[in-house]
């Protein structure tokens, strides 16, 4: 099932050059674990709630070939480029297939709650 890797971040201008280091080599990491960039440094139309940052989406073909992306040696490398400069919220996230059903979502877990 494919998995999401979602970053919620807050540039603050001038950006570092390690930033643009980062951005120049982030494509490499992902591209033996089949990641791409759903969106990159998109700052979202926010309808509820407040967020005043940029959103990163990444895509990998399943949540293993994600962890394995965030945890390779050629990732790791290159965090504290981003980290160090960007407070940021980086998160993995398995997606749903094709067949999901919000409302059988729901009921399970009406009655998973019920007890």
């Amino acid at each position: 099932m494919t998995a999401y890797a979602i970053g919620l971040l807050h540039p603050q201008p001038p950006l570092h050059d390690d930033v643009f280091v980062y951005m120049e080599r982030i494509q490499a990491t992902m591209d033996p674990f089949g990641g791409r960039f759903i969106t990159h440094g998109k700052v979202p139309e926010v309808h509820e709630g407040a967020f005043d940052g940029a959103v990163v989406i990444l895509e990998f073909p399943d949540m293993d070939r994600a962890r394995a992306w965030y945890d390779s040696p050629a990732y790791q490398e290159i965090i504290p480029m981003r980290a160090d400069h960007i407070p940021s919220v980086i998160m993995l996230v398995d997606g749903v297939g094709a067949g999901h059903d919000s409302a059988a979502l729901g009921a399970a877990l009406r009655a998973a709650q019920a007890g």
